[in-house]
């Protein structure tokens, strides 16, 4: 049996422009991405010059408005070249994921003028952004912030801790959500914050099983002053305008899922077609050609499944059941098939040598970020049998 690298993914893409894009995205990821993505992930290293290469090549504001920088590309493009980002480096791929989350609140809610102003810079000027809605004492209960923002006149003054920040401490803007009101969902407001403010600052970053070139860190929030015309939406609005952009990030989560558990496959693919044992590569053994197919079969599905909600987003149907369910079941897929990869290399997966083992620490955190799998099966329950009785 010979050898049999891993062909490139054939995609469903809706135009040539499309096609070219996803070309260029690939171009970029073998040149400035792959080949240094494992030893800059063992040393922490964050890519910022890779991220301002994309933001130069337009790949930074894909799926928003082209008046304003944006690539004007429906969700079902910007999340196949997000799987392509993260198959090379979770770091990058997360990170432009994250990077359109922060953006979300100003682009969907923001005036015209806070669009114009700031817009192109954050999609298309070299920026990288930090969504801060996660608090130490509130993660899945998202509605139990306590950062406040006080009005002093014509400002806002923002007081708190937000953690579990990607791009903490080195994001050039932050959209921040902050308590305005009274408790619960109905009081919190969305602020855009320069990410060089007073009284911003950054703890030690976090130190995390995986992800490692990727910098999350507590924000503290010590009396930052920020002028009324930075507040995104209306007063009270915040907690919606959080809502409708995890929505759109766990689509975001879903596709980089599937490009970590991609780039496992043809790992393993690789491995198990050049390793010979009792005279013939392990590929030819049942067991192994099984684990390969369930492997590949879940990719496709998880595939599928997050396209399917794209699809929804861009025809402007409801989507929140079906992001949760991407995020869920390409999230879980993404650990399985990681964990299977291992499997395939034996001793090997196991060793630093190889990136298998890189993979499968880095598929653990997706389970857990844009809401845990727990939160999305109580999101999905909710959607099937209505609100939970209490």
């Amino acid at each position: 049996m010979p050898d049999r690298a891993p062909q490139p993914v054939e995609r469903q893409l809706p135009t040539e422009e499309a096609r070219d894009l996803v070309a260029l995205v690939r171009d970029i990821v073998q040149r400035e991405v792959a080949p240094r993505a494992a030893e800059q992930e063992d040393a922490g290293y964050f890519p910022r010059e890779v991220f301002t290469l994309l933001s130069e090549s337009g790949l930074l504001g894909l799926p928003y408005d082209s008046e304003f920088g944006g690539g004007d590309q429906p969700y079902e493009v910007y999340l196949q070249v997000l799987e392509e980002l993260a198959s090379a480096r979770l770091t990058v791929g997360l990170g432009v994921s994250v990077h359109s989350l922060a953006c979300h609140a100003l682009a969907g809610y923001g005036t015209k003028e806070q669009q114009s102003e700031h817009l192109p810079a954050m999609l298309g000027g070299g920026l990288l952004g930090a969504y801060c809605l996660s608090e130490p004492s509130s993660g899945s209960d998202a509605a139990s912030l306590r950062t406040k923002a006080v009005r002093d006149g014509d400002d806002w003054v923002i007081t708190g801790t937000k953690a579990w920040i990607t791009h903490g401490g080195i994001a050039d803007f932050c959209t921040v959500l902050a308590r305005t009101g009274g408790e619960g969902a109905r009081g919190i407001t969305a602020f855009l914050v320069p990410g060089d403010a007073e009284g911003l600052s950054a703890a030690a970053p976090e130190k995390k099983m995986g992800m490692k070139g990727s910098p999350t860190a507590q924000l503290h929030f010590d009396g930052v002053r920020v002028p009324d015309s930075r507040r995104i939406g209306e007063e009270g609005q915040g907690f919606a305008i959080a809502l409708s952009a995890l929505d759109s990030g766990r689509l975001g989560i879903a596709a980089c899922a599937i490009g970590v558990a991609q780039a496992a496959l043809d790992e393993a693919l690789t491995y198990a077609t050049g390793r010979l044992q009792f005279g013939r590569p392990i590929a030819d053994f049942q067991g192994l050609r099984f684990m390969l197919a369930d492997m590949a079969t879940q990719i496709e599905a998880g595939r599928a499944l997050y396209l399917a909600a794209a699809r929804l987003r861009d025809a402007g149907r409801p989507f929140s059941r079906q992001a949760a369910m991407a995020k869920l079941f390409c999230t879980d897929a993404a650990m399985k098939v990681t964990t299977d990869a291992v499997q395939v290399l034996g001793g090997y997966g196991y060793t630093a040598d190889f990136p298998v083992e890189r993979f499968m620490r880095e598929a653990k955190v997706l389970q857990i970020v844009e809401g845990t799998n727990q939160i999305q099966r109580m999101v999905i329950a909710r959607h099937l049998a209505g609100p939970e009785t209490r």
